[in-house]
């Protein structure tokens, strides 16, 4: 995981959608919603009591049959790719998705009118810093059963290729590449989803595709069409005459490409693989992709990352000359030995600030924590982060010596590692959201010997002494 220089991005306003759901066939009116930074993508079910939140989370995936269906506490969310991809597309961090439905609406089954919708509601940047995976090894995952794989391979920016094989004339084999992201809007964005004949009798049998309508789906025909055949899907989508062109696919809809279903699959990769919840530098190449497979990636991804989030320890060149020394920290802070429990600053930005402490056997608190088996007790290390955190805020104001700073809240604290007499504590703390009113909202992590020790998110307060 790293920091770019780039800023996350959020949408201008609000604007609203209507539709119809593809398998519900329901009407539905769909929101898109600006959302504050570091808060990803998440639907809001507004005709739910409650109007329950569910996260654009790979965990929260429990089916993929036709679409992409997420589920949290019962609540769910049906087809939720195609809307991904477009906020992915746009390079857009941070949007809530209010639906008055358990499913978007299919609009022309692509993400273009999403695109349009985002585009119209205009793209800001906000002031955090985005967060992104970069790939350093490659990762796979393959469907034994099916042999759809996916690997993802080190990259300088995210690029996707897709190759689809459906074992059928009509459609052949088809490849497709997005270079950069930047390219979505104009080579992905337009490619509508699309169904095999023998799939469509499937789904009008068992009651599918309600909000089918032949606008939204490109139906390749696969085997030898009946008059009867004919006769039910020219009932069920409401045309007076339907006929197969000759290149295989039923005359209600032009391709915008030779290669559409593989540009399509590109985009549904796209949307899948938002559900890992944070940017990704890295080249997915995907053979045979599906939701399925996909999702089943999207998962693996998840995992490794935030792995490699909980063991990644930054390093500190300690022989350096330090950003503060105690006799500096001493002249902001109001702590005094022996509550003062951080001896120098190493780095210290508008939204950072990294601090440092030896342990020694001399610790005060060693007399009584324990006398036989020393350790440093947990709420002082997440003391020595909050004060570590309150350089940070106490370097907005110009005269930091008239205030104190008092905590407000911690949230998530966790202890991974004993701290033990000579252990050289090390502590990041970077802002959640930007510094308002003197509130300082920051996550915290202290780190020893190479492992995380302690992690907390806190919330303080500074305020003037009277």
């Amino acid at each position: 995981m790293s920091k770019t220089t780039a800023k996350q991005r959020t949408i201008e306003k609000e604007i609203t959608l209507s539709g119809v759901g593809l398998h519900t066939g329901e009407n539905v009116t769909m929101k898109f919603v600006p959302a504050p930074e570091n808060h990803g993508y998440a639907f809001k079910r507004v005709d739910i009591e409650g109007e329950p939140i569910i996260e654009a989370d790979a965990n929260y995936v429990v089916n993929t049959q036709r679409g992409t269906n997420l589920e949290k506490n019962g609540v769910k969310i049906q087809t939720s790719e195609h809307v991904l991809a477009a906020l992915v597309g746009l390079e857009i961090d941070n949007v809530l998705i209010e639906l008055n439905s358990s499913e978007p609406p299919i609009m022309d089954g692509s993400s273009k009118f999403f695109i349009e919708a985002l585009e119209k509601a205009g793209i800001v940047e906000q002031d955090a810093v985005r967060n992104e995976y970069v790939v350093k090894e490659v990762i796979t995952y393959k469907d034994e059963a099916t042999g759809s794989e996916i690997t993802i391979i080190p990259s300088d920016e995210y690029q996707v290729t897709t190759m689809v094989d459906f074992g059928t004339k009509v459609l052949g084999t088809q490849n497709a590449t997005l270079e950069r992201l930047s390219d979505f809007k104009t080579e992905i964005a337009l490619a509508r989803t699309f169904s095999f004949l023998h799939e469509l009798e499937m789904l009008l049998e068992h009651g599918l595709i309600k909000g089918g309508d032949l606008n939204n789906a490109i139906v390749y025909v696969d085997k030898e069409i009946s008059e009867s055949t004919m006769l039910k899907l020219q009932k069920a989508f409401k045309k007076e005459k339907l006929s197969v062109k000759p290149n295989g696919i039923l005359d209600n809809l032009t391709l915008h490409h030779p290669n559409e279903a593989a540009r399509h699959k590109l985009l549904d990769v796209i949307g899948d693989l938002a559900l890992v919840g944070t940017r990704i530098r890295g080249k997915v190449i995907a053979n045979k992709p599906g939701h399925f497979v996909n999702t089943q990636f999207a998962q693996k991804l998840s995992k490794i990352i935030k792995m490699e989030k909980r063991n990644s320890v930054p390093t500190y060149d300690l022989n350096l000359p330090p950003l503060m020394d105690i006799h500096q920290i001493m002249a902001m802070l109001p702590h005094r030995p022996p509550f003062l429990l951080i001896d120098r600053i190493l780095e210290l930005s508008d939204s950072h600030v990294v601090g440092m402490k030896n342990v020694t056997m001399n610790e005060p608190f060693f007399v009584g924590h324990f006398p036989d088996a020393p350790v440093m007790p947990g709420v002082l290390q997440v003391e020595a982060m909050a004060q570590t955190g309150g350089i940070l805020v106490l370097s907005t104001v110009p005269d930091p010596e008239n205030y104190l700073t008092f905590f407000m809240k911690i949230d998530n604290v966790k202890f991974k590692q004993k701290v033990l007499p000579g252990d050289t504590l090390t502590f990041h703390c970077s802002l959640i959201t930007p510094i308002r009113r003197g509130i300082c909202h920051m996550q915290a992590y202290a780190y020893a010997n190479g492992k995380l020790v302690c992690e907390a998110e806190m919330m303080a307060q500074i305020a003037k002494k009277k």
